[in-house]
């Protein structure tokens, strides 16, 4: 029994040194408090019985144990590789300045490989590769960044644009508002939130096409209008165009009314967007894309 109560003691030390740290809740805190209490109940043990102290603290003792059997790599057993992982981590963010985004993600995974408990590395990989349109991969690092440090608002942000871009609104949705609990003055976090919540509400309108615009935005943003008019020069579009035009004109509609009131170039537009889904369905993905290029505020980010 001695042995028990001697290990008792190792974990309420731990506990207790856990609970006097800043990286908790007050909520957090009271808990490990509650766990402290408990075990010097069930096992009559308490900080009183320095007898029973072992001659290393609970964390040494289970660092020791790892760094001998080579079960974990730690990253303070190898100080010049921390070092080269710091400068190769430095090298990625000069890429990314320089938008070599393919550079940047060699440096980071040379960086981890060094360094692999250093969720800095991760979430900066993560960056490089969404840059790259890999979002699959860039969801991953962000994951792997999130497992090291749960509080890492900054992976929850990354993962957030990269959920939003391969259309996984709720989950991205569920990331930014995680990274606003971490980080709630990020005006980045702020504006992704209602871009991907507007996504999300988009794709539960009764069109069901996740296309749904500000027109009057739209129709004022000269990127828009710039887009639109190289569009127009797609010969599949012209063609498009010049066939709903002759249906509506030539067609069972001419003499009632045709494209002269409202109603009628509403329901034109909606058909002149259908019949774009239905023959060249990637000429909306452009569309999509060249939205979603210019709705992010995280392309200008700093990295760690």
């Amino acid at each position: 029994m001695s042995s028990v109560k001697r290990l008792v003691y190792a974990v309420i030390h731990f506990l207790r040194d856990q609970s006097q740290m800043d990286t908790f809740t007050p909520d957090e805190q009271e808990s490990l408090e509650v766990a402290i209490q408990c075990l010097e109940t069930v096992f009559k043990v308490n900080l009183e019985d320095t007898h029973l102290a072992p001659p290393q603290h609970l964390i040494e003792m289970f660092t020791n144990s790892f760094h001998k059997n080579d079960m974990l790599p730690l990253s303070d057993s190898l100080p010049e590789g921390v070092q080269k992982a710091d400068q190769l981590k430095d090298e990625g963010n000069n890429h990314m300045k320089e938008e070599n985004y393919a550079a940047a993600v060699d440096c980071y995974t040379r960086a981890i490989k060094l360094d692999p408990n250093n969720a800095v590395y991760y979430c900066n990989r993560a960056a490089a590769l969404s840059k790259l349109n890999n979002y699959s991969e860039a969801i991953k690092d962000c994951e792997r960044a999130i497992a090291i440090d749960p509080k890492y608002s900054k992976a929850y942000g990354r993962m957030g644009l990269a959920l939003t871009s391969v259309n996984k609104y709720e989950e991205a949705v569920t990331s930014y508002q995680k990274a606003l609990d971490l980080d709630p003055e990020n005006d980045s976090y702020k504006s992704n939130l209602k871009i991907a919540e507007q996504k999300l509400r988009d794709m539960s309108s009764p069109t069901g096409t996740g296309l749904s615009f500000d027109m009057a935005s739209l129709i004022n943003n000269p990127a828009f209008i710039s887009m639109a008019a190289s569009l127009m020069q797609n010969p599949q579009v012209q063609q498009l165009m010049s066939g709903m035009m002759s249906n509506a004109i030539g067609g069972p509609a001419a003499g009632v009314g045709g494209l002269s009131d409202l109603s009628s170039l509403i329901h034109a537009g909606q058909q002149f967007a259908q019949q774009i889904q239905q023959q060249n369905p990637e000429l909306i993905e452009q569309l999509r894309n060249h939205v979603r290029s210019r709705s992010f505020s995280g392309s200008t980010e700093d990295h760690s």
